[in-house]
């Protein structure tokens, strides 16, 4: 039996050790990337769901009618999430102008605005953490797979030419390495790219609810603010 008839084995793991030392290096680099993807959307699922029971419970507590003092002696001594740390962090500001002198209390409005502005870009940014790494890898993979089929398809080739067979025996074994590297770059863009996609909404809706909460809890600070000013004058 001449060397023409011997089938080349062709199973995935075959096809991975036959591969040329870069195509190799490419596949191991993309199946790190898809691990650490999958680590990354598992923690996100868990840590949203979270988020978002916690602004579900702290909504509850919020507009039960307990009050503002109470709420916040309960929630200032622990680690917030979502309203809870905008709520935190304005009564913080609030406490802190009245404790101050009286004429504090005029620029007060502002700067409760700015407290809630950056207590929401520091919880989107909590969200948001990792999810670039799932863009990068849904937007580079495919082209690092290619790359690598590109590799080894060069080398296939080249192979060829030193045996100077161009059987499909000896061609397509190959070629299906070279493929390998494209295949698994896809593996790991696909779920990367629709998870990146069904995070980045469950921030914005995340950040609608945490903006809406702001506006609403700046408007009953404000009025506080307007009576206690009204009151002032009026004495």
């Amino acid at each position: 039996m001449n060397s023409a008839d011997v089938v080349p084995d062709t199973t995935l793991i075959d096809m991975f050790w036959s591969a040329h030392i870069v195509v190799k290096i490419v596949m191991v680099g993309l199946l790190l990337a898809s691990f650490f993807c999958w680590v990354i959307i598992v923690n996100k699922v868990f840590f949203y769901s979270r988020f978002r029971r916690a602004i579900d419970s702290f909504e509850q507590s919020f507009w039960s009618g307990e009050s503002l003092e109470e709420l916040y002696a309960s929630l200032s001594q622990r680690t917030n999430i979502g309203s809870a740390s905008l709520f935190v962090s304005a009564m913080k500001e609030w406490k802190r102008s009245f404790q101050n002198a009286a004429t504090s209390v005029r620029g007060l409005h502002a700067r409760l605005d700015k407290v809630l502005d950056v207590s929401i870009a520091r919880e989107v940014e909590r969200l948001e953490s990792n999810l670039l790494f799932l863009a990068t890898v849904a937007s580079a993979g495919p082209f690092v797979g290619l790359f690598g089929t590109v590799w080894g398809i060069m080398t296939a080739f080249r192979g060829i030419a030193v045996s100077k067979n161009t059987s499909l025996a000896v061609v397509a074994p190959g070629i299906a390495e070279a493929l390998l590297a494209t295949a698994i770059g896809l593996f790991a863009a696909i779920p990367a790219l629709i998870a990146y996609n069904k995070l980045q909404g469950d921030v914005a809706r995340s950040q609608a609810r945490l903006e809406s909460f702001a506006d609403e809890f700046s408007s009953i600070l404000s009025r506080q603010i307007d009576q206690h000013l009204g009151g002032g004058k009026a004495a």
